[in-house]
């Protein structure tokens, strides 16, 4: 390691501790050590657009401390009560070239009991650095996320792709008025809240329909998980990407992805996405489980008011809620701005949408799969809570049914479950165009 990176208190301690922490990992390198405080359980990196996650997995609670170096860009983290062991080296392999954050990771010791991890980046973050107490299939973890000082915007992202998708575009396209769109939760300023008039609509301008298509949970979040294996964020993504695929075809369509890897976003981040590119519709797609392995069927869910509309509804948006317990979240750093999107500012007419469109989805996956309730229910579903956007979550099936994991993992059935919620979209814009507003909007 680098002689600042051993923060020393002189020259001559500098280069004692250099030597002592190389000769530390060489000799880790020859033969393993034991933790002699908490045992190291699992290693994990999660590149992702928006930021990569590192995670420590151990048995016990740990100290920690962090700071930050320059020329070049480093993270250093010290870790108390932990020796260098295998799996701690495990992280200098699991950097990804491909990582649009994270360059490369060194460990040593750099004191007795006390490991010294240094990353080194690719750009200038905001790091979070915490802890999460044992929950679900988890023990504590030591949580290092990577935040872009300067974060991708997700509507910037939209209005690229749509470009690059159809760049021949006939007639004019309107240029998108930014100030008087919501600011990206990352970026908000009193300067970035104050909006500009809309600009006159031209009637010859082009009026884009937007939808949010959100796989449900990712990275550190699994989801419900099958009998045999099957991991819920993986058919939700998969699923999401053939519905993607499937109404990329249309002309009039821009759509969003709120994940588009295997990497965890936060509830209120996915719906603040989905609010930042003034989203026409929010699909949420899932996979759902239940304690008893016979219950089956597909089912399509909406925000309510005034309770669930079953005991079933509501056990089953208390469990989807607590995906960010899950898939970990710094509640001591969480944005004000984001997290006001948890606050329930629905509105009757975004329920009464969000049913219309509910139930569009619902006929067309009658079609394909046994129906677990034939109308829309409704629950208090925090990712459903974009006061301005119909918004409903699906669950594709019972992953917790043996036969419908094994559908689930088929490609054929995917495709058909795809082509229901695109046929359900098409059906609602059809009968139910959205309100007019900023051509781009």
């Amino acid at each position: 390691m680098r002689a600042e990176e051993l923060d020393p208190e002189s020259d001559g301690e500098r280069r004692r501790r250099l030597i002592q922490g190389a000769g530390a990992l060489i000799l880790s390198l020859a033969s393993p050590q034991i933790a002699r405080g908490a045992t190291l359980v699992g290693v994990r990196v999660w590149p992702a657009p928006d930021y990569t996650r590192l995670t420590l997995e151990h048995d016990a609670p740990l100290s920690f401390s962090h700071f930050m170096l320059r020329d070049p860009m480093r993270l250093v983290v010290d870790i108390e009560g932990l020796d260098l062991t295998p799996q701690l080296k495990e992280l200098v392999g699991k950097v990804d070239a491909g990582d649009p954050y994270v360059a490369l990771i060194r460990v040593g010791q750099n004191r007795a009991n006390v490991v010294r991890m240094v990353i080194e980046l690719k750009v200038e973050v905001t790091p979070q650095v915490f802890e999460l107490k044992p929950i679900g299939q988890y023990q504590y973890r030591l949580v290092l996320d990577m935040h872009p000082t300067e974060p991708p915007d997700p509507l910037m992202a939209l209005l690229q792709s749509q470009g690059a998708r159809d760049p021949n575009t006939s007639g004019p396209v309107a240029e998108p008025d930014l100030s008087a769109l919501p600011a990206s939760p990352e970026r908000a300023s009193p300067e970035r809240r104050i909006a500009k008039p809309p600009p006159r609509a031209d009637p010859d301008l082009k009026r884009y329909l937007t939808v949010a298509i959100d796989p449900g949970h990712g990275g550190e979040d699994p989801g419900a998980i099958g009998r045999h294996g099957t991991q819920e964020k993986d058919v939700t993504l998969a699923i999401a990407n053939r519905l993607r695929r499937m109404l990329d075809g249309d002309p009039d369509l821009r759509l969003l992805l709120t994940r588009d890897g295997d990497f965890f976003v936060p509830l209120p981040t996915r719906v603040a996405k989905a609010r930042r590119v003034q989203a026409d519709l929010f699909v949420s797609i899932h996979a759902d489980a239940w304690i008893k392995p016979d219950v089956r069927g597909s089912s399509v869910f909406a925000l309510s008011e005034r309770g669930a509309t079953s005991s079933a509804a509501a056990w089953l948006a208390k469990h989807e809620n607590e995906a960010d317990l899950i898939g970990g979240v710094n509640l001591g750093a969480h944005d004000p701005g984001i997290a006001r999107v948890l606050i329930d500012l629905s509105t009757t007419a975004q329920i009464n949408d969000s049913l219309r469109f509910g139930n569009a989805v619902l006929r067309e996956l009658e079609q394909v799969n046994t129906l677990h309730k034939p109308r829309v229910e409704q629950a208090g579903f925090a990712v459903l809570k974009a006061p301005d956007i119909p918004s409903i979550l699906i669950e594709t099936a019972f992953i917790s049914n043996p036969d419908e994991e094994k559908r689930l993992k088929d490609d054929a059935y995917q495709e058909r479950i795809a082509a229901a919620i695109a046929g359900g979209i098409r059906a609602y814009l059809k009968k139910y165009p959205p309100r007019p507003r900023n051509p781009m909007g």
